[in-house]
């Protein structure tokens, strides 16, 4: 091999070592990533141009197939006056649009089809770049990740057991009393004034519709001839003064 072989070599090798460490791939997929999509107005715009063309010319074929029936009436109406050098002209008109038809019919059915496949290649590009923005995406991800696992290597390497072990133990010791903290909170709200007026609440609701029940089934005939649901009630309230009777009177005994 040549010196200016071996020289062509290093050059692109060191050329191509010192790309490799400034080029950063994120960027590159972020930057590829709005390329194809600033492409995507353009191909629009292509697309609109073409539909145009074919809407322009399918009114022209509009217009040439009327000027071909109004120019046969003419020249029917000129015949039966026998006026044949008017109808000769008339004739040689339909003829001319009758030429202009038939091109422009052609051209029309070619735009249709260009517009059918502008509109395709529109599609088919735009889903290509949706599933090439989430592989970049997902690139980009695992590039972040790569990033943050050589972060964490670089300083696994000079890592201090002795200084980062007390860090890591205070640290933890301000979470967990946070944490407490936080436990400490939510048990106190849910052990409020409130909360317990709305069990009392409830309670107060359930013993309403026992009542009320028990009132429609003596109504009804479905109970003995025990006490009414009034009696019970007292029953129920006079039980619970002996409760808190016998509550107070462990109490004081404690």
């Amino acid at each position: 091999m040549g010196l200016w072989q071996r020289m062509k070599r290093v050059f692109f090798a060191s050329t191509g070592a010192a790309l490799d460490k400034i080029e950063n791939p994120e960027l590159v997929l972020q930057q590829t990533i709005r390329d194809m999509r600033d492409r995507v107005p353009e191909l629009n715009n292509a697309v609109a141009q073409v539909m145009a063309t074919e809407r322009l010319l399918l009114k022209q074929k509009e217009n040439l197939a009327t000027q071909q029936v109004d120019l046969e009436s003419k020249i029917k109406a000129a015949l039966k006056i026998q006026r044949d050098d008017i109808a000769t002209a008339y004739i040689g008109q339909l003829m001319q649009v009758s030429s202009d038809l038939e091109r422009t019919t052609a051209q029309a059915e070619q735009a249709q089809l260009s517009s059918k496949q502008a509109l395709k290649a529109r599609d088919n590009y735009v889903l290509n770049m949706k599933k090439r923005t989430a592989e970049a995406m997902q690139l980009i991800s695992a590039a972040k990740q790569a990033k943050l696992q050589e972060q964490l290597a670089q300083t696994m390497e000079a890592f201090n057991i002795g200084d980062d072990a007390s860090t890591f133990n205070e640290m933890r010791e301000k979470i967990d009393r946070r944490v407490a903290a936080a436990e400490a909170k939510l048990q106190l709200g849910t052990s409020s004034v409130d909360s317990q007026m709305q069990d009392i609440e409830r309670e107060a609701m359930d013993i309403q519709l026992q009542d009320k029940l028990l009132e429609y089934k003596q109504q009804m005939g479905m109970l003995g001839t025990g006490s009414t649901p009034e009696s019970k009630q007292i029953e129920t309230n006079s039980t619970v003064v002996d409760v808190d009777q016998a509550k107070e009177t462990s109490q004081s005994n404690g």
